[in-house]
């Protein structure tokens, strides 16, 4: 019995020196910043592109701590759906039938950087559908942590 009061004590010992605690430690409890609120950001709010057209598209992003990962996703709006972090709105066209939309979805990694500003070339093909369309931006810090931003554009002929 003595042997086995003495492994258990063993056993707590090794599993409380395992867990330590480091009181320098914080939790990054801050969301990364990002935005197209500056002279380069694109696209702004209600911009209007051209099919056949590149653009280089620019937001700046930040975090407290380290930035992991970025991604910019543009789509139709021809449904009229909105996002929960978009700024202004725009003049809408007709609800309509997406036929061959633009659909661009991107994702990219980054090592420890607390600045960052993204530029991604964009070519629009000639053959898409013309319209209303979101563009959306998000980023993530190394914990987890994330934040986007949204804006109405359009694309047209």
């Amino acid at each position: 019995m003595r042997r086995i009061i003495i492994a258990t004590v063993a056993f707590i010992a090794l599993l409380t020196s395992a867990c330590s605690s480091d009181s320098d430690t914080t939790t990054d409890e801050i969301k990364p910043t990002i935005t197209i609120n500056y002279a380069e950001g694109f696209p702004q709010a209600c911009a209007t592109l051209k099919r056949g057209e590149t653009y280089t598209f620019k937001a700046k992003i930040t975090d407290n701590v380290a930035l992991a990962a970025y991604s910019l996703n543009l789509h139709h709006n021809f449904d009229h759906h909105t996002h929960d972090d978009q700024g202004a709105q725009c003049d809408l066209e007709e609800i309509k039938q997406a036929i061959n939309p633009l659909i661009y979805m991107e994702n990219f990694s980054l090592s420890g950087q607390t600045e960052y500003e993204i530029e991604i070339s964009v070519s629009i093909p000639n053959d898409i559908d013309t319209g209303d369309y979101h563009c959306s931006y998000s980023v993530t810090d190394e914990t987890g942590w994330q934040s986007r931003t949204s804006s109405d554009i359009k694309i047209i002929e």
